[in-house]
């Protein structure tokens, strides 16, 4: 059985799978937390169960030589993609569980060797002792590919919240897909069947917010801030710090704020775009090694420094000065300043990206806003748009649309 390093909290529901079940089987736990030198005494531990905010912490002395179990959070190919390169002969365990259902109830061994996919890593199927439902509001089995609530039914099922029937009575409920008394736990996580009948666990229910009527899974947007190759470890949030929602991005590793928003442009719809991207030296953890989002800091106002000001100095950087200082309130733009560090969002962005068509009659998608929100740069694309639509005119249309300009001045 090895040795097992415990890190975490007893009174944390990880500590199960480590503690019990390493002595179980007969194997030694080390007690220590996980930046403490104690934790690296006496070699590699075999076993060593995190969430996936404790990846980046995981160097060669406390990484583990047989098994890493991870839980407790949604893990993405992109977050285990650096670790699993440095150790590819160790078997990664993605578990799944409440504390209402004994903790560990779904899983998915990823053999070592065996290859991790981009996006969404799966956390495969139920225990033996255990079944998992995915259901909709009305408790309707959900087909393979569409998300619903997970509800898990079986022999682990606690019998309920001590001293707190209302609560246990809302959280478990009878399972009309089981046989006579039969319960089962909604746990208020959303997932979804994939075609080869494992599980995609994407996230809490509570998760699913709001931002002017769009709909956002924070998880979606988090896996996208991944995908770039300088980033690290990425969190996202919806604050409503400046009165009204607004979606931020939080990125830790080298990577420059416009290359991830250029990127993100053009992987993900408009309104998943973070308006503002806050960089970080490392996530905040609560004790038990989650992303502590409440202490998520909240995005700097900025204002344009008056002595880096630069007047706008083409027709192009004039017009899109003209409607950034509209739509944002801002009293002075310059040619150098960025729509996003002003305060845009993606619902400005829509506005003025409207104003801007208006004015010049030419196709600009709202991504050209998201990969050049400096004015310069915004206004170049839209001069090679107008160029390039000015090349593909005959000599009599250009000369038809030069009369119709000389004849409104």
């Amino acid at each position: 059985a090895g040795v097992a390093l415990l890190h975490s909290p007893v009174s944390f529901d990880l500590t199960v799978t480590g503690l019990l079940g390493t002595l179980t089987a007969g194997g030694t736990v080390r007690l220590a937390a996980i930046d403490s030198p104690a934790a690296r005494a006496g070699g590699r531990p075999a076993f060593l169960k995190v969430t996936p905010s404790h990846l980046p912490l995981l160097d060669a002395e406390l990484s583990p030589t047989a098994d890493l179990v991870i839980g407790g959070e949604a893990l993405t190919g992109e977050q285990l993609a650096a670790w699993r390169a440095a150790h590819p002969d160790v078997a990664v365990i993605n578990e799944y569980g409440p504390t209402e259902a004994t903790v560990g109830c779904v899983a998915a061994r990823i053999a070592p060797g065996e290859p991790v996919p981009a996006g969404p890593v799966p956390i495969g199927t139920p225990t033996w002792n255990t079944r998992s439902l995915l259901l909709d509001a009305a408790l309707r089995p959900v087909p393979p590919g569409v998300v619903g609530e997970l509800y898990v039914t079986g022999t682990q099922l606690a019998r309920g919240y001590h001293d707190r029937p209302g609560l246990t009575a809302e959280r478990f409920l009878p399972c009309p897909y089981g046989p006579p008394g039969a319960r089962m736990y909604a746990t208020g996580d959303l997932a979804r069947w994939r075609a080869d009948g494992t599980l995609d666990y994407l996230g809490r229910r509570d998760d699913q917010v709001k931002v002017r009527g769009m709909r956002i899974e924070l998880g979606e947007v988090e896996a996208a801030l991944l995908a770039h190759p300088d980033v690290r470890a990425a969190a996202a949030a919806v604050r409503t710090d400046g009165g009204e929602p607004t979606l931020v991005g939080y990125l830790v590793g080298p990577a420059h704020e416009d290359s991830v928003r250029a990127e993100l442009a053009r992987e993900l719809p408009a309104h998943l775009v973070p308006a503002a991207l806050v960089r970080l030296d490392a996530l905040p953890l609560t004790p038990n090694g989650k992303l502590d989002r409440a202490a998520l800091p909240a995005p700097a106002a900025a204002e344009p420094e008056q002595d880096s000001y630069v007047a706008p100095r083409t027709e192009g950087e004039g017009l899109v000065a003209e409607v950034y200082a509209e739509i944002l309130q801002v009293e002075k733009v310059g040619a150098l300043d960025d729509f996003f560090t002003l305060g845009g969002n993606s619902l400005r962005g829509m506005r003025a990206m409207a104003r801007i068509r208006a004015e010049v009659d030419v196709d600009l998608p709202m991504r050209a806003l998201f990969s050049s929100p400096v004015v310069a740069d915004l206004a170049a694309q839209i001069e090679q748009r107008i160029a390039a639509e000015l090349d593909g005119l005959s000599d009599t249309e250009v000369a038809a649309l030069l009369a119709a300009e000389e004849g409104t001045n």
